[in-house]
């Protein structure tokens, strides 16, 4: 879900503003420069993800505005990049995205939260759980943090942004309901399989890409 043209309130738009940019700075941060410098590799890394989420971003599907729904791919970025770059790099697609006019600029704060910084944190949330409660498994790794935690998060991603047109009035609920909260569980399972599958692939081939994935004790202590 997205806002494609100006159907938000000013008050909204500016709780978001503050949410959105805070989150944004927060991310700028805390993100590794120094390493991101001397490292040619991550960056290549942090543009070719950037570069497939934008065209994964780029397929959509929706009737009325705002309620089009594609592929979110955050939580394979947040395990990947962690939680700072994911943000960074989401936001960049974010910026493609309205620059291509497919997303609105008064809309622009509003997405980066329910787009990209609410389920960058969501992501890291579910892994940092994970990673203190259960065993160190490749399996359950994969499975909780991939699969499972980013058909959650697509899930409040979109819930989020149906809150959001709902309580400003935009849309009732039923239309909601009838055009994007039915439609949600269909595409939970294809995102929580689209991430799985990446994920698995960069684990078993290139596990030093994964920034959250420690493979000494995901796999060889086993």
């Amino acid at each position: 879900m997205n806002i494609t043209e100006s159907l938000l309130s000013g008050s909204w738009l500016w709780m978001a503003n503050i949410l959105y940019v805070s989150g944004l700075l927060l991310a700028v941060w805390r993100s590794p420069w120094r390493v991101i410098s001397a490292n040619r590799g991550l960056q290549h890394l942090f543009f070719g993800a950037t570069v497939l989420l934008l065209l994964m971003w780029s397929m959509r599907a929706g009737i009325s505005p705002g309620l089009s729904i594609h592929f979110l791919g955050v939580t394979a970025l947040t395990l990947i990049l962690g939680w700072d770059l994911a943000i960074l790099s989401a936001s960049l697609v974010l910026l493609g995205m309205t620059l291509l006019g497919k997303e609105s600029w008064q809309g622009f704060a509003v997405n980066g939260l329910c787009l990209v910084i609410i389920p960058a944190f969501l992501s890291h949330a579910i892994h940092q759980l994970v990673d203190k409660k259960l065993p160190k498994n490749f399996f359950i790794y994969l499975f909780l943090c991939g699969f499972l935690g980013s058909s959650v998060v697509i899930a409040v991603s979109g819930l989020m942004m149906s809150v959001v047109l709902w309580l400003d009035g935009v849309y009732p609920w039923s239309k909601i309901t009838q055009e994007y909260v039915n439609y949600l569980p269909l595409i939970m399972f294809p995102e929580g399989l689209m991430n799985g599958i990446l994920m698995t692939g960069i684990m078993v081939f290139y596990p030093d890409w994964i920034r959250t994935f420690n493979a000494r004790l995901y796999i060889d202590e086993q």
